[in-house]
Order: structure tokens, then C-alpha cells, then sequence
């Protein structure tokens, strides 16, 4: 009798299991088909649920951590208590992605959206005064790139985020920032980084936008300009492409004669 009733638990255990299995795999589905829609809220709603069934899912934490980016680089900051109110989601975009490197470790997703809230966190309260912040962008860039898996999207992103973070670093003058830890910054890292971006993850329009905004610096206008009409064909694949489709077509004319 007593075997049975083991054998009975199991059964219900397994069929419990495999049930919530399906229930996290749905609702990661309809958070990505909301995410391709940039509808922030019911992304968020979507993996809130899944995040009750199964909390240690390391899926579902990146893609948590990635949703409160998106909210929050949408959310108003004209008051300070709004921009107290973005800050505390960037921060909630970190603790998720470092509940996702605690439960895998293993996979380059968690570290890019980690190098993604941190850098988040760094542009808001001034690359000076975090300078450990950015360090640990520069990082946590490089370790996604080094383990290497997740595709190539991810691979594209973690070269884009490790570009980006030499180029925006690189604009503050080289001897105050290298008292800070911060010398190694370069422009020229970052066109290398933005170029091996685009060849892993092509048409992506940010990409192109940033790689011309660096090689602008560099008073190369012709590539730049071929970054920049390259950036007008791409399809939206971000929020936040219409705005960089319009800073494309303001750097095209602001450097149409040069």
C-alpha cells in the first residue's frame, strides 16, 4: 500500500511538473511575440507569471531583466523623483540578471544583460562617478563574448555593448578618466568592435547608427555615410528604432558636405 502511494506521488509530481514546464515555455512564447510588438506591459505581466511558477528559471530572469530596461528607458524623468523612479528600474533590471548568472552562469545572455543595466546605471549617474560600474560593463561584455553561446544576436549585442561602452567612455578626456581606472577606453577599439557587431548580426539599425557616430570622430564621412544609408533600410527590430532612424537621417545631413 505504502509502495503505491509513493508510486502514485510520483505520478502526479512528473505530471505537475511537465504541466508547469508547458506553462513557463507558453508564457516565455507570448512575452516574445509581445516583445517583437515593443508592448512593455504585457511583456512584463507575461513573465511575472511565469516567474511565480518556476522563479529559478534563468530564461525567464534575463528576459525580466531585459523588460525593466525597456521600461524604464521609456519611463518620464523631468522630475527628480522620476528619475528616482527610473533608477530604482535599472536597478531592478541588474538584480535580475544577477539572479540569472546565480542559477546559469553559463550562458553569455545573462552577463550581456548585466553589461546592459550596468551601463544603463553608468550613463544615468555620470561615467566619473561610477567608474567600478563601467569596469564591470567592460567585463561582463567580454565574457559574454568569450563563452561565445546564445546565438547570434546575443554574440552581435555583447560586441555592440563592448563598442559602445570604448566609444562613450573614450569621449571623456584620457588623464582624469585613467586616474579612475578608465584608460583604456579608445575609439579605435570601438570601431573594431562595432564592425565584428555588424558582421555577426547585420541590419540591426543601432549598430550602424553608433559604428557612424565613432567613425565621425575619426573624420571618416564616407564610411560613415554608408553605415548611416544602411541604417534607413533596416526593419524596426527595437523600441527605440524610430528614434535612431531619425538621428541617422540628422547625421546624414549634418555631414552631407563632408
Amino acid at each position: 500500500m505504502k509502495k503505491t502511494s509513493l508510486k502514485l506521488f510520483a505520478i502526479l509530481f512528473a505530471i505537475t511538473s511537465l504541466l508547469s514546464a508547458q506553462s513557463v515555455s507558453t508564457l516565455i512564447d507570448e512575452a516574445e511575440k509581445y516583445y517583437k510588438e515593443f508592448n512593455n506591459e504585457k511583456i512584463l505581466d507575461a513573465l511575472k507569471k511565469a516567474e511565480k511558477i518556476d522563479p529559478k528559471n534563468f530564461d525567464v530572469l534575463w528576459m525580466l531583466s531585459r523588460t525593466y530596461v525597456d521600461i524604464a528607458d521609456k519611463m518620464p524623468k523631468s522630475t527628480s523623483e522620476q528619475e528616482q523612479a527610473q533608477l530604482k528600474m535599472y536597478e531592478t533590471a541588474l538584480d535580475y540578471a544577477n539572479k540569472a548568472i546565480n542559477v546559469d552562469g553559463t550562458k553569455s545572455a545573462r552577463y550581456l544583460r548585466r553589461a546592459i543595466a550596468n551601463g544603463k546605471i553608468a550613463l544615468f549617474k555620470g561615467v566619473f562617478s561610477v567608474a567600478g560600474v563601467v569596469n564591470s560593463v567592460k567585463a561582463d561584455a567580454e565574457k559574454a563574448i568569450q563563452l561565445g553561446n546564445g546565438g547570434n544576436f546575443v554574440q552581435g549585442v555583447a560586441h555592440y555593448v563592448l563598442a559602445r561602452t570604448h566609444a562613450k567612455t573614450s569621449e571623456k578626456w584620457k588623464p582624469a578618466r585613467s586616474v579612475l581606472g578608465l584608460g583604456w577606453a579608445d575609439n579605435q577599439i570601438a570601431l573594431k568592435e562595432f564592425k565584428k557587431a555588424i558582421e555577426i548580426y547585420p541590419g540591426y539599425l543601432m549598430f550602424y547608427v553608433d559604428y557612424a557616430n565613432s567613425l565621425i570622430r575619426e573624420d571618416e564621412f564616407d564610411l560613415a555615410k554608408q553605415m548611416l544609408n544602411k541604417a534607413l533600410t533596416c526593419q524596426f527590430q527595437h523600441q527605440d528604432d524610430e528614434k535612431r532612424l531619425a538621428e541617422a537621417k540628422q547625421l546624414l545631413n549634418d555631414i552631407k558636405n563632408k
